[in-house]
């Protein structure tokens, strides 16, 4: 792209143009009426940072920080999603490399559009693996298998969805797997001729990861139909006990809310929570991630270690996050937004961007390093 990046709210017009509205909509939609998505948002609007002055400006603040065990260049890293590859064939590879690139880190997930081993080969750096806890134990457990042995360190259970969230736009734009072009969907895609044109020539993108447990030939829609099921299992407190005996490296419970929730994960040997709303695509009334981690933050002893996503959209966001206690921010619709747009530029634009915008906020609030945070 010729034009400069100046903001998500820009990658996320030009991915909207540049890709048809199922696609998009996918990406981009939430729950319901979109309220736990916006509140999201909102919060961070709603929070102030105050400046500070006389303060050495020059030396360019240090956003270095230690997380599980791990030293990383940057606070933020790029969450889990699923299909990223709607944005553009091959999202996943781009994003794990522009995350090794940027000494950030980036989570693998069970519903990406390439293999596990895939992404740990494309970016051995990339340590974190997303795993849903599903209706078969076999199928979990050769996932878990498979990423040890690929060599990811970091399992992150997700575990906001017992039941899928009713996503209207999706619903509305009869969006399924496999795609089946109607009228308005092939109008979409005579649209966005590369987009139609690069995605014919990889194919359509599924859910790979999960391709060696469906039958023998199984189609698009019959993936889609295993991963409904391995979404929605059976995950309880004994179950994700189950899982810290069998999982020897650094545990992570995802898509917490509750700060009873956090103590009990922490108490059954979870190495982090990670706070989440899971993309405000889950339940609608959700408050906003932010709010959530202010009250878990102060509910908990502070060596517990706190990850959350959720609404940032820039720099001054993420310090937000950190002032609000966590250790760690997690972001996922702005890098499909920058694939969206720029493509196999976009995450590591993205990542530079944050940097500068988080180096910058860091700067007027007096602060040098996050060690004078909230982190």
């Amino acid at each position: 792209m010729s034009r400069p990046l100046i903001s998500v709210e820009d990658l996320r017009r030009r991915a909207k143009a540049r890709m048809p509205r199922f696609a998009f909509d996918y990406i981009d939609g939430g729950a319901g009426r979109e309220m736990a998505l916006q509140r999201s948002e909102a919060a961070f609007r709603e929070t102030c940072l105050t400046p500070r002055v006389l303060v050495n400006s020059v030396t360019p603040a240090d956003l270095g920080t230690r997380f599980l065990g791990r030293d990383w260049a940057l606070p933020f890293g790029i969450a889990p999603m699923g299909l990223p590859g709607l944005a553009w064939p091959g999202a996943d590879l781009m994003m794990a490399r522009a995350a090794e690139a940027a000494g950030a880190p980036m989570v693998a997930a069970t519903p990406g559009t390439a293999r596990l081993e895939a992404v740990r080969h494309a970016a051995p750096t990339v340590s974190m693996f997303q795993l849903y806890v599903g209706a078969s134990p076999e199928i979990t457990e050769d996932l878990i298998a498979r990423a040890e042995r690929a060599g990811y360190d970091t399992l992150i259970v997700t575990a906001d969805v017992p039941r899928p969230g009713k996503r209207l736009r999706d619903l509305r734009n009869g969006f399924s797997l496999p795609l089946r072009p109607g009228p308005r969907m092939l109008a979409e895609l005579a649209r966005c001729p590369a987009w139609s044109l690069a995605t014919a020539r990889h194919g359509s993108p599924s859910l790979i990861n999960l391709a060696d447990y469906a039958e023998p030939g199984a189609s698009a829609s019959g993936l889609a139909a295993l991963m409904a099921r391995q979404s929605s299992g059976r995950l309880d407190w004994q179950v994700f006990a189950e899982i810290r005996k069998r999982w020897s490296g650094k545990l992570v419970l995802k898509g917490v809310m509750a700060a009873e929730d956090a103590l009990r994960a922490h108490e059954a040997g979870a190495d982090a929570v990670w706070i989440s709303s899971h993309g405000g695509r889950q339940l609608d009334a959700a408050p906003a991630t932010l709010t959530a981690l202010r009250q878990i933050r102060a509910a908990l002893p502070s060596d517990i270690p706190l990850a959350m996503d959720g609404g940032v959209r820039n720099g001054e966001d993420i310090l937000k996050a950190l002032e609000a206690g966590a250790d760690f921010v997690f972001i996922g619709r702005p890098f499909l937004y920058a694939i969206g747009a720029m493509r196999a530029a976009g995450p590591a634009a993205l990542f530079e961007m944050f940097a500068a915008e988080l180096e910058a906020a860091m700067a007027l609030t007096g602060r040098r390093s996050l060690a004078l945070t909230g982190a």
